[in-house]
């Protein structure tokens, strides 16, 4: 179905006539007298590439509990994301051919398209792992204590010369346990769900264990020639060794829009890895987001239960859910005039098509992928868990202020029309 938006407003303001065709951007002008199956008249809306979110835990395999490649898929789609890139850490993990391929078969019921990440334990078979269409190698866990997706250095360094020679991204979890304070559990008052002080969690992985992991990581990549790139940097520190070690970097929005005085209220549903930070660190990131450091603006959406986080705080699961509340967190701080929204536009979808190569995305461009957002400026609401898709059923953005979108279209499919989201599984994997 052809579609042709009349008077779009474009992120850089101009007012645009946008016509889709076979899921291309098949012409933008200042007019255009052409027909189409469908016409939308944008009357001075916002007309925004689709949002690429390059970190998200979909949960399949393993823990279809939590999430869904539907849920998940449904939830970026009513959030404006197009794009999602699910990590590695399931069960099992994507650390195999045979691995790769029965995730693969399980985000086939995606609404949005896809890439899917490789990862990277002492077991991992790279060969057939680089046999398959990887869209990256993340989230390598680098020196962290994280489980079984926990590598060493030398192993580390083994991964990302691999991935040098196939052109292959490597994403990296940047938190050096050796530096992690364990006297912080002497500090833990104790409590369970909202009543748990995840303020401890904040000083137990400490700012400076990620400073340092983010420089070890581009030493290797600068040794190796591989191509780092930092996952949700969560301090000025880590964007500054990042830029300085020419690695790209994201930064999610909980730790843009949440600190360290918001984690009383949220107990252990605020225990996130990285986890909060104080709020000068916070402003610090926001900053750097805003001025041009920050390359990408990724959720780290990573969804548990309610009944999951209601634990104590050592025993919580990390991850907050995000997909869906980015790009209207986003658009809300433009419409105030603290972003520009060519700034929103570019760290979620230019920087990353640009990032992970993937020409046909990220913009409102003739030849581009029809994968577009209609957004309403003006037509801001409050955040709440019960009305996002997510299976998990909470936010940690509760009664916040979002723009959402009126319509999010993928390669020219309506996937969300501002009430209902489709249940249609048409995502493709971006690599194929």
């Amino acid at each position: 179905m052809s579609t042709l938006f009349r008077d779009a407003r474009l992120a850089d303001g101009r007012v645009r006539d946008v016509r889709t065709e076979s899921g291309r951007i098949a012409e933008v002008a200042a007019s255009i007298d052409a027909d189409a199956d469908r016409v939308v008249d944008a009357d001075g809306r916002l007309l925004l590439p689709g949002a690429i979110d390059a970190h998200v835990h979909f949960r399949e395999p393993g823990h279809g509990h939590k999430e869904t490649w539907t849920t998940g898929s449904q939830s970026a789609a009513a959030g404006g994301v197009t794009t999602v890139v699910d990590q590695p850490n399931t069960t099992p993990p994507t650390v195999s051919g045979a691995a790769f391929d029965e995730k693969a078969s399980l985000a086939e019921a995606s609404v949005v398209d896809y890439g899917i990440n490789g990862g990277v334990t002492p077991d991992w078979d790279p060969e057939s792992l680089f046999d398959r269409p990887l869209f990256a190698l993340g989230e390598v866990f680098l020196a962290d204590s994280t489980g079984d997706m926990g590598i060493e250095a030398d192993r580390f360094a083994d991964a990302v010369e691999r991935a040098a020679a196939r052109d292959v991204v490597v994403t990296v979890h940047a938190e050096d346990a050796d530096l992690f304070d364990d006297s912080a559990r002497d500090r833990d008052a104790g409590g369970v769900g909202r009543d748990a002080d995840a303020d401890v969690w904040s000083q137990f992985r400490s700012p400076e264990a990620e400073a340092a992991a983010v420089e070890r990581a581009v030493e290797v990549g600068a040794e190796t020639g591989g191509e780092i790139h930092i996952a949700h940097t969560s301090t000025p520190e880590g964007v500054d060794a990042a830029v300085a070690g020419g690695a790209t970097c994201e930064v999610t929005p909980h730790h843009l829009f949440l600190s360290r005085e918001d984690a009383t209220e949220l107990g252990t549903y605020g225990r996130m890895n990285p986890p909060l930070r104080g709020e000068e660190r916070r402003a610090g990131l926001w900053d750097r987001l805003v001025d041009g450091d920050v390359d990408i603006v990724a959720t780290d959406h990573a969804p548990h239960t309610v009944e999951e986080k209601e634990a104590g705080l050592w025993d919580a699961p990390s991850g907050v859910p995000g997909v869906e509340t980015m790009l209207p967190l986003l658009l809300e701080r433009a419409r105030r005039d603290e972003i520009s929204y060519e700034r929103v536009r570019d760290v979620t979808a230019a920087n990353v098509a640009d990032a992970f190569d993937l020409p046909n995305k990220g913009r409102v461009r003739e030849g581009c992928d029809a994968d577009l957002v209609l957004v309403d400026p003006e037509n801001a609401r409050e955040i709440r868990g019960d009305d996002l898709h997510s299976k998990c059923g909470w936010t940690p953005f509760e009664g916040r202020t979002g723009v959402f979108p009126d319509l999010t279209m993928v390669r020219g499919r309506v996937v969300f029309d501002g009430d209902s989201v489709t249940d249609e599984p048409i995502g493709e994997n971006v690599r194929r």
